[in-house]
């Protein structure tokens, strides 16, 4: 329960540090109801390098707060908790890329899902995120598209876009991954009225099931639209508090696999930490070596530009 003195000193500190609090959906819901922003990977990229604020506490993953500190290297970029990672922002060999771009040449674009170091980023030609994915392959002038590092959302991907060739990377969420698909068919005989909301880093077996596919913002969107009461919701469970919020009196329900889909490292942001982290500046993220930065900011860049 976040008490007014809480929620007092959480202001004062964010104006000592001309800071702005931006917190991902999948973090616990009292530290989304502390910041300033909520939002997708996306949202919170543009934002960031467009506020005027002299620090960003990003509530995330470190490849968001590493991708907000690229976007906009001259403010203090701090993180409530540094461990917080995504095991798939690894799941790329470097040698996986070489063979690539080895076998099809200048006809290749390496297109690298924001869930990344930015190591790997520096390797791509462009970014992007689940919300903008599909629009910007198909901008892409090559025929041939590594996609990185995502196997599912890269299948996704091959699936809208048919005229190129998407070559896939075995890389995956292991939260998506796992939700269970006969976890799905025991909801659907629950409630058989139901769409299946589902973010495309879910499994095939799963995303079979589905209704909609599409980013966490734009299943909040659609549930929002939609004429229906009930909803199944394939995604990380953090999301619910601002599905709630924003049908608040529709009577809407949303509905989860039994197996609660949480992320372990979006849980570790917890309200104590982000305070912490204000109190102290702690958890400062640094730039990479600058041959890093620089390929991974013009990949960045690209993408704000081409997600347009």
């Amino acid at each position: 329960m976040l008490t007014d003195e809480l929620r007092a000193e959480v202001a004062r500190l964010k104006a000592d540090r001309d800071a702005v609090i931006l917190a991902h959906y999948y973090v616990p819901p009292e530290v989304q109801e502390l910041a300033d922003h909520v939002g997708d990977s996306f949202a919170l990229a543009k934002l960031a390098a467009t506020l005027p604020c002299r620090t960003l506490v990003f509530a995330g993953v470190s490849f968001m707060a590493e991708s907000a500190k690229l976007l906009s290297p001259e403010k203090t970029v701090l993180m409530p908790d540094p461990a917080a990672d995504c095991p798939m922002a690894h799941m790329v060999r470097r040698e996986t890329v070489d063979a690539a771009r080895r076998r099809y040449g200048d006809d290749l674009a390496v297109a690298c899902y924001v869930n990344s170091t930015a190591e790997v980023k520096s390797w791509s030609d462009v970014c992007v995120t689940s919300s903008n994915a599909v629009r910007i392959v198909r901008a892409l002038p090559q025929a041939n598209v590594l996609f990185v590092p995502d196997r599912h959302l890269g299948s996704y991907v091959a699936s809208q876009v048919s005229e190129k060739n998407v070559i896939l990377n075995d890389g995956y969420c292991p939260i998506h991954r796992d939700i269970s698909a006969d976890e799905v068919r025991a909801l659907k005989a629950e409630f058989p009225d139901a769409p299946v909301l589902a973010h495309p880093e879910c499994g095939p077996e799963a995303m079979a099931l589905a209704d909609f596919a599409g980013s966490t913002s734009q299943i909040i969107e659609a549930a929002v639209a939609g004429s229906a009461r009930d909803y199944i919701v394939l995604t990380v469970d953090g999301v619910r508090g601002e599905l709630e919020r924003q049908t608040a009196g529709t009577g809407k329900r949303f509905h989860f696999p039994a197996t609660r889909p949480a992320c372990p490292d979006m849980d570790r942001i917890t309200v104590e930490r982000l305070v912490d982290c204000l109190r102290n500046g702690s958890g400062e993220v640094g730039l990479p070596p600058a041959e890093v930065a620089e390929g991974a900011r013009a990949a960045l860049t690209r993408m704000l530009e081409l997600g347009r």
